[in-house]
């Protein structure tokens, strides 16, 4: 295994050799390529931000740069690639303008079906991005970005499940997320739907940064899910589920339970092998504030409530999460979604007690299991019930 040195040299390399090839393309104030199609919209300034389009210097079918259901499986490398590759032209744009002609270009390339051949005009050379050095703890890298003069795409395939609820303007922004992910759109569009300012009532639509509308999404789905599967049947045994990708390695239990609970741990170590961990967590009445792991909690959630649903069962669930150091740069919090989503779909391990289950869950992790149980809520409820029944059992035998 190539230790994290190894790793941050290949991406440098990758990037140096990405510049060098596109040199020429990158040095003008004209940029022509197929945009997945991807949209921006940046945070800092707010309410003022910045808003465009992204594009590669190349073109063809370019719809995996900006797509993390397709990225699965694939290496840190591929991944911090298809995001350095797409340039950004962005223009400042009050988030309160979800209309006029630049925005709605932009909202009709976030209806597009597939990749869109586009011509970029800026007013200077793209640069690398230094805005991003603040968010180099959680967020995904972002390729060069320059001021937009114009922006122009060949004819665009729209879909109609996106068109529908843009024109919809009756219909609650909340309403339409749900409604297109149960039409199984994927959470990346419905997200960059969101962005664009397309979703909700019309005196309500404002533009979203990027980074808040994927939480937002996330978190809107999984309440809805948790929602639906409050009458099902609770499933019979504790399950465990595991898998690694990209440094990140999960588990997953299920707990048999009547009422839903939600817990996320994560655990890291710093450069000097110090621990650090982070929980949230939730009961049956939901989250009372916004968590400490931000985003992280909604993918995850997202997961565990989408696999309960399609299985038609009910349980708590407590999710591990560690992040090794391989982990040498974040990519965005849909690696922990699609983490959970394929740990789901792997063999489960079954177990009659709390315990065990916890006992394997931790196998693989290098946090102790005393690390994991510090501090956990859920697994202190646990606990808990498991003394209340001996008591009581024990008191049947008197």
């Amino acid at each position: 295994m190539p230790t994290a040195n190894e790793i941050k040299k290949r991406l440098e390399d990758n990037w140096i050799q990405f510049l060098s090839t596109n040199s020429a393309k990158l040095a003008s104030e004209t940029l022509s390529g197929a945009t997945p199609p991807s949209v921006f919209i940046g945070r800092y300034g707010y309410p003022k931000v910045k808003v465009g389009p992204m594009v590669p210097p190349f073109h063809g079918d370019t719809t995996i740069l900006d797509k993390p259901e397709m990225w699965l499986g694939k290496s840190l490398e591929d991944i911090v690639h298809y995001r350095l590759s797409l340039v950004r032209g962005v223009s400042d744009i009050n988030v309160h303008a979800t209309s006029g002609r630049y925005i709605e270009s932009l909202q009709e390339l976030a209806m597009a079906s597939k990749s869109a051949e586009s011509e970029a005009l800026f007013e200077k050379k793209p640069v690398a991005d230094i805005e991003q050095e603040k968010d180099l703890g959680e967020s995904a890298p972002f390729g060069p970005v320059a001021p937009l003069k114009s922006f122009k795409t060949a004819s665009l395939s729209i879909d109609k499940r996106l068109e529908n609820v843009y024109y919809d303007k009756d219909l609650r922004a909340a309403e339409a997320i749900v409604g297109l992910f149960q039409q199984e759109v994927e959470v990346s569009r419905i997200h960059r739907v969101l962005s664009i300012g397309m979703l909700g009532l019309q005196k309500k639509r404002r533009l979203v940064p990027t980074r808040w509308s994927i939480s937002a999404t996330d978190d809107i789905i999984s309440v809805s899910l948790i929602n639906s599967i409050v009458s099902n049947a609770q499933i019979d045994l504790f399950e465990v589920y595991k898998h690694a990708h990209l440094g990140n390695y999960y588990s997953v239990i299920l707990i048999p339970d009547d009422v839903w609970s939600f817990e996320m741990k994560e655990a890291w170590f710093d450069n000097n092998g110090n621990l650090g961990m982070g929980v949230d967590f939730e009961d049956a009445r939901g989250l009372d504030h916004y968590p400490s792991i931000a985003g992280a909690y909604f993918a995850a959630r997202l997961g565990v409530a989408e696999h309960l649903s399609q299985r038609r069962r009910k349980a708590a669930a407590l999710v591990l999460r560690e992040i090794h150091s391989d982990y040498v740069m974040p990519v965005g919090v849909w690696q922990i979604r699609e983490g959970i989503r394929e740990a789901l779909k792997n063999e489960k391990r079954q177990f009659e007690n709390f315990e065990n289950a916890l006992s394997f869950a931790c196998i693989s992790l290098s946090a102790s299991r005393k690390e994991w149980i510090r501090g956990s809520k859920i697994i202190e409820q646990k606990k808990e019930q498991m003394r209340i029944t001996d008591f009581l059992t024990n008191d049947k035998k008197v």
